[in-house]
């Protein structure tokens, strides 16, 4: 069983997902309830679980709140942290930037197997959960341009300079991160997830399985068909309905 404290100050919401658990993810075992920030910074203290779902709005505060203070206290998390939320797209995106689980409200059934599927892997992998660090200081900034990213992989949760990043290539339902002075890392998201994030950050998607930093772009090559070549010398096809558009995006950047 992996034991969980739920952290929410509805109490109908409370009783709703720990019905939605006990149908949809039998193995975890709620052990405590909270329904405040002085509340449940005692109950994780007192029972330390496995798991914490954690609501962002509460009466007293934030589940940030809860987050920051816990890190003061204690140094670092020890336990899984999943978001629950309504459609607060900062805070969403903060999670995304940070590798971070999240359900939206109403919980999808569906949904919630997928973060219970990654609980069981993130607890056999005894992640040091720097990701909550990152959260916290794009929380704290209240930043909208967040400048690292936190990838997750099956050897754990790594953060990086998004300026960092060379390009990402497809590899059916992974991406695979290059990334400046280090070993490629493969992700098990789609291209697409990424180019929603990183397209505010100078990256443009080329071709169906390349999305790539414009400032390690070396050349573009109009001949064959048309390709570019990056900083670390690997050639890449550009889709004929992108072309214009890099080369409209290339003639901006000259005449500034």
């Amino acid at each position: 069983m992996i034991t969980a404290v739920l952290i929410d100050d509805d109490s109908n919401l409370r009783s709703g997902m720990k019905g939605l658990l006990a149908l949809c993810a039998p193995q975890i075992q709620i052990i405590g309830e909270a329904e405040s920030v002085a509340t449940g910074i005692e109950t994780i203290d007192r029972l330390k679980p496995e798991v914490v779902f954690l609501d962002i709005q509460l009466n007293d505060g934030t589940g940030f709140d809860i987050l920051e203070q816990l890190a003061t206290k204690n140094g670092k998390s020890s336990a899984h942290i999943v978001f629950i939320t309504a459609h607060e797209q900062y805070a969403i995106k903060a999670f995304r930037f940070s590798a971070l689980d999240f359900l939206l409200k109403p919980v999808d059934p569906d949904e919630l197997k997928k973060v219970v599927n990654k609980i069981k892997e993130v607890l056999e992998k005894n992640d040091s959960y720097a990701h909550i660090d990152l959260l916290l200081e794009n929380i704290r900034k209240k930043v909208d341009h967040f400048k690292r990213i936190a990838l997750s992989n099956s050897d754990g949760i790594h953060l990086f300079e998004i300026s960092d990043i060379i390009r990402c290539e497809s590899e059916d339902n992974y991406t695979k991160f290059y990334i400046k002075n280090n070993k490629p890392i493969l992700i098990s998201k789609t291209l697409k997830e990424y180019e929603e994030l990183l397209t505010e950050h100078g990256f443009v998607r080329i071709h169906q399985s390349h999305l790539i930093n414009m400032a390690f772009l070396k050349s573009f090559i109009k001949k064959d068909g048309g390709y570019v070549i990056m900083s670390d010398n690997s050639n890449l096809p550009i889709s004929q309905r992108k072309k214009e558009q890099l080369q409209d995006l290339l003639t901006k950047q000259l005449n500034n």
